[in-house]
């Protein structure tokens, strides 16, 4: 038996979704990823197989216009500086992932607190759950600054950015300050998730080496 066609409204839907992964500039799975819900639960939005949410289809159009926006300007997502960062480490580029790391991070902060982009809702981007950088600490400190960005602007923050304290300390080679150092010159709200950076090394200036 041939299956039933999906009915008109469904159909609608399908093209709505359809629209909004080719908006957002990701593969279907990785947009699915940025929406928080797994590449097959997409799937079967896709198909008709599955009705989603007037709350999911909101956030996708949401979402998908942020990040084509936040591109169009030359700003990084999320899941772009996930995307970035984990480029650079699978080429054994520590130094160019930290880059991606800071300047993901720069491109939030313009977007949260520069005047030129109040009547634009970029922040969406950054909303968006990005993929894994490869790296759970390079993972756990893309989260933190971000969380800590929105928490300075006074925005609330995603969900993905609320992490708990890691169950292992991640501290990344520095290139020339003791573990000691790194540990004293660390912010307080880095070293609340077990996670330290000296301060100084969280400008764009200052990038430290393996």
């Amino acid at each position: 038996m041939q299956p039933s066609m999906p009915d008109r409204d469904t159909l609608d839907v399908i093209d709505f979704l359809g629209r909004a992964v080719a908006v957002s500039g990701l593969s279907q799975a990785a947009f699915a990823r940025a929406l928080g819900t797994s590449a097959s639960r997409m799937s079967t939005y896709m198909t008709g197989a599955t009705r989603p949410s007037a709350w999911f289809c909101a956030r996708a159009h949401r979402l998908a216009k942020a990040l084509a926006d936040a591109s169009e300007r030359g700003l990084m997502s999320a899941p772009e500086t996930a995307a970035e960062i984990r480029r650079a480490l699978g080429a054994g580029e520590a130094a160019w992932a930290w880059r991606m790391l800071l300047q993901g991070r720069d491109h939030l902060r313009l977007m949260l607190t520069d005047p030129n982009y109040a009547d634009l809702d970029l922040t969406g981007s950054w909303e968006a759950l990005p993929g894994t950088t490869g790296d759970s600490g390079f993972d756990a400190l893309l989260a933190a600054l971000a969380f800590h960005e929105f928490e300075e602007a006074e925005h609330a923050a995603p969900e993905w950015t609320r992490i708990e304290p890691l169950e292992k300390e991640w501290q990344p080679p520095h290139p020339f300050l003791s573990p000691e150092r790194v540990v004293a010159r660390t912010p307080d709200w880095l070293r609340r998730l077990r996670i330290y950076v000296p301060e100084r090394d969280l400008t764009s200036g200052t990038l430290p080496a393996p």
